[in-house]
């Protein structure tokens, strides 16, 4: 479902080891979370850091996290609020609602074409846990899982707390929790006294500083090609937030037409524009995985003045 919402197909050259005997050292941690690998880099961490510590800091960041946003958890606090009755208003912790209030803000700002409601439209295209009858719904199928998307019309936020107005109404934060898990251990990273790094899961990524090089840190951005993972372009990136979204490993075809698994909330039906990518960089890594998302939705063409009006920097990559 992660990977299905997400679609990010980034590959990272992560770059910047310096050989020699005046080489700051480095600290390399890993593992596995949201259904995706992660990776931690420090240079020139403080004297006194105890990295078992700090490990042992950043998993359970990342095991909060999937707590409140998993839908692969019953347990988590979004898994409870989809299994919740229409119109019960269900407590937020603070994490949720600032996911929440920012998914609003992006919704808002993209023309709805980001939106956290969207579970109905993937499972009836066949881009979720389900295989369809029909490879194409007919419309009416269509109409009626519309009628349980969009998240400023099924969901109210007011105070604390989230309600949904319909039964079969979820919500799915995969397209913007996996930025907000980066973020998170780059919280547990500054806290500890960590002023150089790069946080990586599953293709979202923010850094600070500089990296052993003392050069800000090369990120490679994938070319879109299902043949292979070539790098299109490595960009410099220090003290900001970068994600990529693609379309191109996740499709079907049916009667010679081709059907991308990004869908748009405002028609119900997988996108048709020619581009294939686009990586944003932004402040942190939850606004740029959210903006990513958003964008591979909108297209180049009316995705760059959108851009250009937050503030984003973006690249667009076409067909």
């Amino acid at each position: 479902m992660i990977r299905i919402l997400v679609v990010l197909v980034c590959t990272l050259l992560l770059t910047g080891c310096l050989f020699g005997d005046t080489a700051p050292e480095v600290l390399r941690l890993g593992g596995e979370t949201m259904g995706q690998t992660y990776n931690v880099t420090v240079v020139d961490a403080p004297a006194d850091l105890d990295a078992d510590a700090l490990e042992t800091q950043i998993i359970d960041t990342l095991a909060a996290v999937n707590a409140s946003m998993s839908n692969w958890d019953p347990q988590s606090e979004v898994s409870r609020f989809n299994s919740s009755a229409a119109n019960e208003p269900v407590p937020m912790s603070e994490d949720f609602a600032h996911v929440m209030a920012l998914s609003n803000d992006i919704h808002d700002a993209s023309g709805a074409r980001f939106d956290v409601t969207l579970a109905p439209l993937i499972e009836l295209w066949g881009f979720g846990t389900r295989t369809p009858e029909d490879a194409v719904p007919p419309p009416a199928d269509i109409n009626d899982a519309l009628d349980l998307v969009g998240q400023r019309d099924v969901l109210s936020i007011q105070g604390e707390t989230l309600t949904k107005s319909a039964e079969g109404v979820s919500v799915n934060l995969s397209a913007i929790a996996k930025g907000f898990g980066v973020d998170a251990v780059a919280q547990t990273l500054a806290e500890a006294g960590v002023e150089r790094y790069l946080v990586e899961i599953g293709g979202d990524l923010v850094t600070r500083g500089l990296n052993a090089d003392d050069a800000p840190w090369a990120i490679g951005i994938e070319r879109p090609d299902v043949a292979g993972r070539v790098v299109e372009l490595i960009v410099p990136v220090s003290g900001y937030g970068l994600a990529t979204s693609g379309d191109y490993r996740n499709y079907f075809e049916a009667a010679g037409e081709r059907y991308s698994h990004i869908l748009d909330p405002t028609t119900g039906r997988p996108v048709t524009h020619n581009t294939a990518s686009v990586t944003v960089l932004a402040e942190d890594a939850t606004l740029a995985d959210g903006w990513a998302t958003a964008l591979l939705v909108v297209g180049v063409d009316a995705g760059l003045p959108m851009a250009e009006a937050e503030g984003l920097a973006v690249l667009f990559i076409t067909r």
